[in-house]
């Protein structure tokens, strides 16, 4: 049986971006600022890929699931990161246990979704970093593009 944990999201999943809005809205009880340590955040073609790095960290959210919600919202997350479980060799994301930092340092574990190891390895080896960890800081501002333009859905649409 999975555990219950919050989800430490950082990218589309965040308040403000597309997919929060398709998965997330109206099926959280708490959402709050996070950063999750020892991990480097790299660009994708539309959303993040997080990888763990030792003295890096992430900017993110934790966001708790509503009473019974729980269930659906993790499979459904799960099929939007292409994760189908423990070391399968077509997970695009793994979902792993990791500790997530509040604004007060305490630490709470959350599931998060990191880059599948064989992709992991290609972003260290030729992604693009995002500096500073923070997704939304990455050159253009929440929601739009960098020429102002609205930014076009983010959701994969392999799903």
């Amino acid at each position: 049986m999975t555990a219950e944990l919050p989800f430490f999201v950082y990218g589309t999943l965040r308040p403000g971006a597309v997919n929060h809005d398709l998965f997330l809205r109206g099926r959280t009880a708490a959402e709050e600022p996070a950063r999750l340590p020892d991990a480097l955040l790299y660009d994708g073609p539309g959303y993040p890929y997080a990888v763990p790095h030792p003295g890096s960290e992430i900017v993110g959210e934790l966001v708790t699931a509503a009473p019974g919600a729980y269930g659906t919202l993790l499979a459904e997350l799960d099929r939007l990161e292409e994760y189908h479980g423990p070391d399968r060799p077509l997970n695009v994301y793994d979902r792993v246990r990791r500790d997530a930092l509040r604004p007060d340092g305490t630490r709470t574990a959350a599931w998060v979704y990191l880059a599948a190891p064989l992709l992991a390895r290609k972003l260290r080896a030729s992604g693009t970093e995002i500096p500073g960890g923070d997704w939304f800081r990455r050159g253009w501002p929440r929601g739009q593009r960098a020429d102002g333009l609205e930014r076009p859905s983010l959701w994969r649409p392999s799903l």
